[in-house]
């Protein structure tokens, strides 16, 4: 059992990667939740319009409904207080239903239809990079609560995406963080990783705690990969438990993550288990079970249970309009218009689109839920990670990180 409440300072590592992004173009779109209005350009009016466009259904429903709750309590709050210098936020949410085509009809919709002056972008990292584009040519900023693979925010000739921003830290530094809590937390020497070989985000941060678990001096005794959609992992269930692992690294989404901490435990894989965000669902234990997560970790973005003011007033409010603790999405959800709203109040002047950018480029030292983070060169916010502990079903905090 690794111990708690204590703040380490490890490196982290922003690298810019991979995947060069093509024009996309769709049209159609399921509007569920949006509401339509005429628009006079990106530049606001009797109210000040921002999208969403989330996986409020789907095979990742859990996420994005989850940004969306978090996305709505902020807006209640502001316009509550008064809005932005006197003007309501109308909120303009479309599901993509989890698929890629869907996610860029959402964008097209909000950027020539809506004409919002900014967007919440999809959950996953492939959905944010697929709508990037979009973002770009029509000149209205991106903000992605957890698409966390770089090329969401840099292309792969290291040129910035100018209008895409993220509030959630990238794959790589994820990955660090817990090849570093492997080492100096639990000791562990012998490692496998058993990821999504057709995921962007997990080969991402597979590929960043290989390169750190080896530099802490550690042996990556095995790899073994699968795909989105699986059921069986038994066979290479088998294979790492024959390598006989002392710390097993699994990043993925929660959707196979959960039969595979089943299987691994059924197979009498005993050995610490990590991944990322991508664990954080409440379906998770729906599928695992409470007792095969014991001793299974994960990074994350913030935590309930983390003792800071700010946190705890959201927890609060959340609790008060949702009935339920909120989990990293919906912070991050909620983290995520406050950003866009701090940016849009310092916008000197007409509020445009492209005004809007330059202020969340210029964002720094803003203090949210997830963290007090400055947007650096590549659109990416520095701020600390959180490292979460599963207990008989529960997230507990561990530690905090910083970089």
């Amino acid at each position: 059992m690794a111990k708690h409440n204590k703040t380490k300072k490890y490196g982290s590592l922003f690298m810019a990667t991979a995947l060069l992004t093509g024009l996309l173009a769709g049209c159609g779109t399921d509007d569920s939740g949006s509401s339509s209005s005429s628009g006079s350009g990106n530049t606001a009016g009797e109210t000040i319009k921002i999208g969403a466009n989330l996986e409020l259904s789907g095979a990742v429903g859990s996420y994005g409904s989850s940004i969306n709750d978090g996305a709505k309590l902020a807006i209640d709050e502001i316009n509550a207080s008064g809005g932005i210098d006197g003007k309501q936020i109308e909120y303009i949410p479309i599901d993509n239903k989890s698929e890629t085509a869907e996610a860029t009809s959402a964008a097209i919709k909000l950027a020539e239809q809506e004409k919002v002056v900014a967007m919440l972008a999809p959950a996953t990292s492939g959905n944010s990079v697929a709508t990037v584009q979009i973002a770009n040519n029509h000149k209205v900023p991106m903000v992605t609560g957890s698409g966390t693979a770089p090329n969401v925010t840099v292309n792969d000739d290291g040129t910035v995406n100018e209008y895409a921003f993220r509030t959630c830290f990238i794959d790589p530094f994820q990955g660090t963080v817990a090849a570093n809590f492997a080492t100096n937390e639990l000791g562990a020497k012998n490692v496998a990783i058993f990821a999504d070989n057709a995921s962007d985000y997990a080969k991402g941060l597979a590929a960043s705690f290989k390169e750190t678990i080896t530099a802490n001096g550690g042996t990556v005794v095995t790899e073994e990969a699968y795909v989105a959609k699986d059921v069986d992992f038994k066979s290479q269930l088998t294979n790492i438990k024959g390598k006989n692992p002392d710390f097993i690294f699994i990043p993925g989404y929660y959707e196979e993550v959960g039969i595979i901490v089943k299987q691994a435990r059924e197979a009498g894989i005993t050995a610490p288990l990590m991944g990322a965000d991508g664990w954080d669902s409440p379906k998770l234990i729906e599928l695992a079970g409470e007792d095969a997560l014991n001793n299974t970790f994960i990074t994350n973005h913030y935590s309930s249970e983390d003792p800071d003011a700010k946190i705890q007033d959201f927890v609060k409010a959340f609790n008060d309009k949702y009935s339920q603790a909120p989990n990293a999405f919906h912070a991050l959800g909620y983290d995520s218009i406050y950003f866009i709203v701090d940016a849009i109040k310092r916008v000197d002047g007409d509020v445009t689109s492209e005004a809007v950018q330059k202020q969340l480029a210029s964002t720094k030292d803003l203090s949210l839920v997830t963290g007090t983070f400055t947007v650096d060169e590549n659109h990416n916010p520095v701020k600390s990670a959180t490292v979460l502990e599963f207990v008989d079903g529960k997230q507990q905090f561990n530690s905090k990180v910083n970089p």
